[in-house]
């Protein structure tokens, strides 16, 4: 269950480097910001957001300043993204996971990440229900999009968190634990055993690892 731990748990990471856990200034001054500042792509109405996600304003206002810190423009493409990501894991390779994590991201599949889609994203993975929530994470593994998750595809994501764990890691991590960690999730998810994992295995087996439930309840009061 590696795979869904690090995945829920990097988030929080993330948020803290995008400065998501910090107060922002004044309210009027963010709303400001919202209507007056140039930028490629102008988020809608944070009344309008407030509506369409589970965030309150004033939290929309806290992710609006981490977001515009970062990405200037209002949108930011997958090599930014990636370059983003990079700061946060410099010890290792963090290009392909950030190349999967993207793709979660941009559900309108336009190439680009906007305020909207970020906090879309985000209103699940921090307040969506459990089956919300891992309904997110199987859509993360399921690469092709078919409604199911293959070794292929889940050692593919494996690979790519080790190589943004780094090498240098403590312990050493051997180069076949991706393999023996893949071999592993599907020993334990893959109930009927025909060599994929559907979304109802899935939800029924992280439901049943109280690892994975104790570490969604983490994203509870992230902001």
């Amino acid at each position: 269950m590696i795979a869904v731990l690090v995945v829920m748990g990097l988030f929080i990471k993330v948020l803290e480097q995008f400065g998501m856990f910090e107060p922002v200034g004044g309210e009027d001054s963010v709303e400001d910001d919202f209507e007056l500042s140039t930028v490629c792509h102008r988020p809608e109405s944070m009344d309008k957001l407030q509506e369409q996600t589970k965030f309150t304003k004033k939290e929309l206002q806290v992710l609006y300043r981490g977001f515009k810190n970062e990405c200037p423009s209002g949108v930011v493409n997958e090599e930014n993204f990636k370059n983003i990501y990079s700061q946060f894991f410099p010890q290792g390779d963090s290009s392909m996971y950030a190349h999967f994590l993207f793709e979660a991201f941009d559900t309108n599949k336009n190439g680009s990440v906007s305020f909207e889609d970020f906090v879309f994203g985000l209103s699940i993975i921090l307040r969506g229900t459990i089956n919300d929530r891992l309904n997110w994470a199987f859509n993360l593994y399921d690469l092709n999009k078919d409604g199911c998750i293959t070794k292929e595809e889940m050692l593919d994501i494996m690979k790519s968190i080790y190589d943004m764990m780094g090498k240098y890691t403590y312990p050493t991590m051997q180069d076949d634990a991706p393999r023996e960690h893949v071999e592993s999730f599907f020993q334990k998810m893959d109930r009927n055993k025909d060599g994929v994992v559907t979304i109802e295995e899935f939800i029924e087996s992280c439901k049943k690892d109280e690892n994975i439930m104790q570490s969604m309840q983490l994203f509870d009061n992230v902001i």
